[in-house]
């Protein structure tokens, strides 16, 4: 397969088409190999519209939506970037020159990603996805949705940061964005996608009688 020839028919029929104009994210969308974050087996999905298996229940987000996330979170040069559960992200926000950590709670995700994200400069932290590591980010990214605001995220931003997440509590979610200010922090809802909740970001159940 041309995995080259499949990144550009990507771009212009699942980015370029659905409002995605910042030419840097088209640039560095082009230039990472989508094909490596895939289950072994998986690469030929790589490049279709689809949630590609990457080991166990995580899947990759449909690049549509994830170029969209980016591209809300208006990265700039040499910021810093936290990816939770979002592999192919950091190598993405790599591309467009962040500097890049990606964290997992298992470590078999990085059995099948690690080597791409290496040759992308990101680092790597095997922790709880419901603890972020470090502080101070300028931006936090996650390719999986989350059941309710994520608070412990948005500690973890600078005053200024950004986080670009899906919250989802049914069969729909809404992408949405965060920015952290002095006084508080906004939200502003950005568009439909529906990807899988991670099970460490959905609260335990409260009963009451």
């Amino acid at each position: 397969m041309d995995y080259v020839a499949a990144r550009k028919v990507m771009v212009d029929s699942q980015v370029r088409v659905n409002d995605v104009t910042d030419r840097t994210l088209q640039a560095a969308l082009m230039a990472v190999p989508r094909e490596r974050f895939c289950a072994p087996g998986q690469a030929f999905a790589a490049y279709g519209e689809v949630e590609v298996e990457i080991a166990a229940d995580r899947r990759l987000m449909q690049v549509r939506e994830v170029a969209k996330l980016i591209q809300a979170l208006d990265v700039r040069e040499g910021e810093t970037a936290l990816a939770v559960a979002g592999p192919y992200a950091a190598a993405v926000l790599a591309a467009m020159k962040a500097s890049v950590t990606a964290q997992e709670a298992e470590a078999g995700v990085f059995e099948v990603v690690g080597s791409a994200l290496a040759d992308a400069g990101v680092a790597t932290v095997t922790a709880p996805l419901s603890q972020p590591t470090g502080g101070d980010w300028d931006i936090i990214v996650s390719e999986g949705a989350v059941a309710a605001r994520p608070t412990a995220w948005l500690a973890a931003l600078r005053v200024g940061g950004r986080l670009a997440v899906v919250e989802r509590t049914g069969p729909n979610g809404r992408a949405v964005l965060y920015v952290k200010g002095r006084e508080g922090v906004s939200r502003r809802e950005l568009f439909d996608a529906a990807p899988p909740v991670l099970a460490e970001m959905t609260p335990a159940p409260v009963f009451a009688l």
